[in-house]
């Protein structure tokens, strides 16, 4: 039989708890949400409540929903601004929502951590929240960046979505990964490459040890102005979780850093798990030509080339992705919408959705900078 409760802090589970579920899920993890919680950068004044769902079988913790109540949609990457405006054209609040979820993170991953989902307990999981917005003031439920789609239920629509991740094919070197495109997109990667080459900076990897307080301190600059440059606000995540994951996560944390003489001028911060480079944060001082491109994708490449990762997801959206190698890749969400006007209106535009995005896969294919296709 199983029974559930909502917690409002990831301290009122073990780690131990947490990760006998979470298993070698990054993102999820406990170090990582914690580093977040006790930041500051999630709580009721972000507009990031934890509320994460715990179900029991027998009073034995079978599995977690990290999750939180919303009071906007920013830093979600599951875009639903419109459903947003839809509502408050009717003089409906479409916040707060429940959404389960990896903040200000669209990585795709194990959202019900579990060591088993059957579909009993699914139907219990999605039948709990199904209550839980008639029983709240909730919307609707959203569950975002699922591995894969969960067993159909009526009560959840599945939204499709693309980014772009580079998948390695068993390359020798970056020169072997050059050899399988066209001439003309070769010429291109060397001369970018070539550009910031040209910049006179020295580019270094970085683990986590090697990472000092100052050090942290000018990636942390270069981040906030490039946020503050690119969308007029700053960056969601604050120096104290950065100083946290370092910490906490050693092992997965590192900086591929550029450096004018001492000082450290822009960087792109990744993780990395048994399988996956994932590119999170870059920022820089100064506008560098191709320096961004060359942070964030080739060094990435590289770098899962050389320590024999499977892939590389450098973050989301990006059409110019494609012809550097990265290929699109489906991504899932679940929606489940209280209001049935909304929810059957939001039906329709997440099929029409769903038609445009077939589409837009096939055209991208097009483009690949491949020789075979």
């Amino acid at each position: 039989m199983y029974t559930h409760k909502f917690v409002s802090s990831i301290d009122e589970v073990s780690p131990h708890d947490w990760q006998a579920l979470c298993t070698d899920n990054l993102f999820c993890s406990y170090s990582w949400l914690s580093a977040l919680e006790h930041s500051g950068c999630v709580s009721k004044d972000t507009g990031w409540k934890p509320h994460h769902l715990l179900i029991y079988q027998d009073a034995v913790l079978v599995a977690i929903l990290p999750g939180y109540l919303k009071s906007h949609s920013y830093g979600e990457y599951v875009f639903d601004w419109s459903w947003a405006e839809a509502y408050q054209r009717y003089g409906l609040k479409y916040y707060p929502k429940w959404l389960c979820g990896v903040p200000f993170t669209p990585v795709t991953g194990q959202r019900i951590l579990c060591k088993e989902l059957t579909l009993a307990l699914t139907e219990y999981i999605l039948t709990t929240l199904k209550h839980g917005c008639q029983q709240t003031a909730w919307s609707g439920a959203h569950i975002n960046f699922l591995t894969e789609q969960l067993t159909p239920n009526r009560n959840f629509m599945t939204r499709y979505g693309v980014q772009f991740h580079w998948q390695n094919n068993d390359y020798v070197d970056f020169a072997d990964f050059l050899s399988a495109l066209t001439s003309r997109r070769r010429k291109m990667i060397k001369k970018e490459r070539q550009q910031a080459v040209n910049s006179g900076l020295h580019i270094r990897w970085l683990s986590a040890g090697e990472i000092d307080d100052v050090m942290l301190e000018h990636f942390y600059q270069c981040y906030q102005n490039t946020y503050i440059k690119r969308s007029g606000h700053q960056g969601y995540l604050n120096f104290t979780f950065f100083k946290l994951i370092l910490s906490t996560l050693p092992e997965s944390v590192r900086l591929c850093a550029a450096f004018e003489g001492p000082q450290l001028v822009a960087a792109s911060l990744y993780l990395c798990d048994k399988h996956t480079l994932y590119g999170r944060y870059w920022g820089a001082l100064e506008d560098y030509q191709t320096l961004h491109f060359e942070l964030c994708y080739y060094q990435g490449i590289e770098y899962a080339i050389k320590h024999k990762l499977n892939n590389f997801d450098a973050g989301a959206q990006g059409e110019h992705k494609l012809t550097r190698g990265f290929k699109p890749v489906v991504t899932y969400s679940l929606h489940h919408i209280a209001n049935p006007m909304f929810s059957a209106a939001i039906s329709d535009f997440i099929q029409r959705e769903h038609r445009h995005i077939e589409q837009y896969i096939e055209q991208c294919t097009l483009v690949l900078p491949f020789k075979q296709q």
